[in-house]
């Protein structure tokens, strides 16, 4: 997925607006007649705005023969469009020293703009021409096939360990779309018409699949009359968007696989079926991750780096998505370790979480952990425009941006046992062993 990154005056990067610990984020939310939903966050502390728009559409909403569109959507959609040059919507930004980016996921793809807040009508200008008249031409399509190629080598081909979420996806996915992930297929791509961007920029780059979510420097009012001004005129698409409802079979025994790459030390990847993000077991999940490896003090690392000194780095996390997803552990041994060692050293902390409840002490340390990193997430504009917008297109709640953290803290330890015993199971896995290619013919 790329982060496009323009850099804008050094000034508004370091003064991003902040909110007050633990202070509730206000907001207004309605929809325009188009079918547009609409989110405003009104800070007036720092003369900054961010003006974001989130699709819903990601990889898992793409044909099966066509792979990578949502992502190289999230490219071709800086070409231009038909008031705005190709190559010229970068400039507009860094010219008002502003920063943009954009960014694609396996369900939405997200853009949003940082500027000076007296450049509100500049964003929503930009904005609503992506929407209504982006140029889907041949030479922009031909531009951006050549970057995506770039950034598939730069990324994950050239990358130590960078192929490892395809491989594990293809071989825990058997029938769901998250068995491609965002990059796609580059031979989908040049074998795909015009007609065929045209088609999907049509049906999913529509008002009615669209979330604009606006934090900063602004008077609502105000605000309210120039959304209306920029996007109210542009129609809905009115065509049926595909949602896939493909439901992904059980996975009744462990796969394990061995990929060979360009690296100097072995890794041990696994990745276990979850359910949903939003779900209770999610928060479960997600508070046993970093009992496991929520930091130096977590109980992988204190034991299989500090004390056994199996590995070097060791890490465990949910890979959340809108569908059932996976939770991920990631080891790497120490030079000249071995990955079976590695492996068993996991196993048997999964064990330990799995027979005897964590401690009062534990517990109390992940739920200000999380408690913390709630907060952390909402200090800045930009996370709370993204927040409040992920929060509606995947929960219908706005207001989950208030209330999201009573999920964590009504998890209990016994939560936390029960979920290690549920999900984190051998029949339940996918193993990869990542091992230099030196060692194929050994």
């Amino acid at each position: 997925m790329m982060k496009r990154l323009i850099i804008g005056s050094m000034c508004l990067l370091m003064s991003f607006g902040s909110i007050a610990q633990k202070k509730e984020i206000e907001f207004t939310e309605f929809d325009l007649d188009n079918g547009m939903h609409v989110i405003l966050h009104q800070d007036n502390t720092t003369p900054i705005v961010v003006v974001s728009v989130m699709y819903h559409v990601g990889s898992k909403n793409e044909n099966p023969e066509r792979t990578g569109f949502a992502h190289f959507f999230e490219h071709l959609l800086f070409e231009g469009s038909k008031n705005i040059e190709r190559g010229e919507f970068d400039k507009y930004i860094t010219n008002a020293g502003g920063v943009n980016n954009a960014n694609t996921s396996n369900d939405r793809t997200y853009y949003y703009e940082v500027l000076p807040s007296n450049q509100l009508k500049l964003g929503l200008w930009l904005e609503s021409e992506r929407l209504m008249h982006a140029q889907i031409q041949e030479i922009g399509v031909e531009t951006q096939r050549e970057v995506v190629k770039e950034e598939k080598r730069q990324r994950y081909d050239n990358q130590p360990y960078g192929t490892f979420i395809p491989e594990i996806m293809k071989r825990a996915y058997t029938e769901h779309p998250y068995q491609w992930t965002p990059i796609g297929s580059l031979e989908h791509l040049n074998e795909a018409s015009l007609d065929e961007f045209v088609e999907f920029y049509e049906t999913f780059y529509v008002p009615e699949n669209a979330t604009l979510s606006i934090a900063g420097d602004i008077e609502i009012e105000e605000a309210k009359k120039l959304i209306k001004d920029y996007f109210g005129p542009i129609p809905r698409g009115g065509k049926e968007i595909p949602r896939p409802d493909i439901v992904e079979p059980k996975q009744k025994e462990e796969v394990r696989d061995t990929i060979y790459d360009n690296i100097q030390l072995p890794a041990l990847f696994q990745a276990y079926h979850t359910p949903a993000q939003g779900t209770k077991d999610s928060y479960a999940l997600e508070m046993l991750s970093t009992v496991l490896s929520g930091g130096q003090s977590a109980r992988m690392y204190k034991s299989l780096v500090d004390e056994q000194q199996k590995a070097l780095q060791i890490s465990s996390f949910p890979f959340s998505t809108e569908d059932p997803g996976l939770y991920l552990l990631i080891g790497i041994p120490t030079v000249g370790g071995d990955l079976k060692e590695l492996e068993a050293g996991i196993d048997a902390e999964i064990k330990k979480v799995q027979e005897e409840l964590i401690t009062e002490r534990e517990f109390e340390k992940i739920r200000n952990q999380k408690e913390n990193d709630f907060i952390t997430g909402n200090s800045r504009m930009t996370g709370i425009a993204e927040s409040l917008a992920n929060y509606h297109v995947y929960y219908g709640d706005a207001n989950l941006i208030n209330k999201e953290i009573d999920r964590f803290m009504d998890v209990t330890r016994e939560d936390i046992k029960r979920v290690a015993n549920e999900y984190l199971t051998e029949e339940n896995r996918v193993v990869l062993y990542y091992l230099p290619k030196s060692q194929q013919n050994q």
